[in-house]
């Protein structure tokens, strides 16, 4: 197993440059959010057509993860690194400047396309830089509350950019700090040995995965726009599910797979790969649902609204800070565990939301618990999916936890939109007709959104109760396996 071996301080810079780059790929998913209606009037882009704007960027960035992955393992995880920032900038560029509905279609697809080879290859630099379990939970908690709180901050950064700049600016922001990390990056992160390949590419795994995880993908997104018995959203489900079971049928007989199986099949792995699908499903009831209500319903300004969020970057950054020095002690089981349900009682709090509640009263202490319990389960589940993987592997699985998170996202999404204007529909069908009424059913709407998150922090937690079995992860020496399991149950 090659080792990545660099002095104690460059180390910790490479992780900071490392979770810069992390940074720039899960802003990218929200930072438009806030933007698009200011965007959708400036280039004339169709009501029909503005899902585009989300949909190019994680259409191509999920269908294209595991082979971004595989890629960082084989070409060199540093390597790959590079040339994911430095397309990002240029990507991030052709976006912003888009003169057309379709130049800034093309343009986020180009990030989705580098943010696949970026997203994995910096996990997989974090996993095998830090080996001893002490410094890589500390690793994984800073990498980890960068995930989580980059969504909250996504909407901040685009609320500020969009009300003082222009939308253009939450695209074109990413080019200069792309070009400085990439800088950065030469000068603090080693260059890696890539694995040995011992036969060809799995060209049929390529094929297959990509245009399944696509399929889902985009069947999600179509979901949220023509329903769930569309022909088309349908269609598009059983043609990505039936590709992604002849993937598992390809990668089980062939000598060098895109994805090993065992991967997945190790069941502290595996649990972790679920609870990445189920956890975004349930952010996406807060950040949906709140971004709805702080412009819509309180009529805030895109700043204030991002500025509302701001308990979540600032609890998961403290979170995080705990989540690292409990990590090698009591392992990831209980930290999942907590989370999920510091995750399930701020939403069913925050589903007792009515229509003229304070802010500081309804709102912020449902933020700081749910901001508490997203670090505890993404620092353990990203040390997890991990767990004890050879080092010639780290790419492709880091690969696979991004994807099962688009693919969670791109649930929520569709799952979420779709709950809220049924419940909204029928609510102002079965209420007599007032000024206010569509405000109510608005919040309505969100209140049932709400308690479906929550649903699925509880389904998180039966599932990490049933797979992870590491009890707690023992401090090792630099260079061997990430912790030992020290509970009675097989691993």
């Amino acid at each position: 197993m090659s080792e990545v071996r660099v002095a104690s301080d460059r180390r910790w810079w490479a992780l900071v440059v490392l979770s810069i780059a992390q940074l720039i790929v899960v802003l990218d998913a929200t930072i438009v959010t806030i933007s698009l209606p200011y965007a959708q009037t400036d280039l004339g882009i169709a009501e029909a057509d503005k899902q585009w704007v989300f949909t190019a960027y994680t259409l191509v960035f999920g269908g294209l993860l595991l082979l971004g992955g595989r890629l960082a393992d084989y070409a060199g995880r540093r390597r790959v690194f590079l040339i994911g920032l430095g397309g990002f900038a240029v990507a991030s560029a052709l976006a912003g400047a888009a003169v057309s509905p379709g130049m800034l279609f093309a343009g986020r697809a180009l990030q989705g396309l580098f943010a696949a080879l970026l997203a994995p290859a910096a996990l997989s630099l974090v996993s095998v830089t830090f080996t001893a379990a002490a410094e890589r939970a500390r690793a994984f908690a800073v990498f980890g509350g960068v995930s989580g709180a980059g969504f909250a901050l996504g909407l901040i950064g685009g609320g500020a950019l969009t009300q003082y700049a222009s939308w253009r600016w939450c695209l074109l922001i990413n080019t200069p700090i792309a070009l400085a990390t990439a800088a950065a990056a030469l000068a603090v992160v080693v260059r890696d040995v890539p694995a040995r390949r011992a036969g060809g590419y799995d060209l049929p795994g390529v094929v297959l995965v990509t245009a399944g995880l696509a399929s889902v993908v985009y069947g999600f997104n179509r979901a949220a726009q023509a329903g769930w018995g569309a022909a088309s959203t349908l269609a598009l489900l059983v043609i990505g599910v039936g590709l992604l079971l002849a993937f598992v049928a390809v990668e089980a007989r062939t000598a060098n797979p895109l994805l090993p199986l065992r991967i997945p099949g190790e069941i502290n792995r595996g649990g972790s790969f679920l609870a990445a699908l189920l956890v975004p499903v349930a952010m996406y009831a807060v950040f949906l649902f709140l971004s709805y209500y702080f412009q819509q319903n309180l009529g805030w300004s895109p700043l204030r609204a991002g500025i509302a969020f701001l308990p979540f970057p600032f609890g998961i950054v403290v979170s995080a800070g705990v989540a690292s020095k409990l990590l090698p002690q009591v392992g990831p089981r209980v930290l999942m565990l907590a989370g999920a349900q510091l995750g399930a009682g701020g939403l069913i709090y925050l589903a007792q939301l009515k229509v003229g509640y304070s802010y500081w009263a309804a709102v912020f202490p449902a933020e700081i618990v749910i901001a508490l319990g997203m670090a505890q389960i993404f620092v353990a589940m990203q040390a997890t999916a991990l767990y004890a993987i050879d080092d010639r592997d780290a790419g492709v699985a880091s690969g696979l936890l991004n994807a099962v998170q688009q693919i969670g996202a791109a649930i929520g999404t569709a799952l979420l939109t779709t709950i809220a204007v049924q419940v909204s529909t029928r609510y102002a069908h079965n209420h007599p007709p007032t000024p206010d009424l569509p405000a109510h059913a608005a919040v309505h709407s969100y209140d049932v959104g709400f308690y479906w998150g929550a649903g699925f922090f509880v389904i998180t937690a039966i599932v990490v109760a049933i797979t992870i079995r590491v009890r707690r992860l023992d401090p090792v020496a630099p260079g061997d396996e990430f912790g030992r399991v020290t509970s009675s149950q097989p691993a």
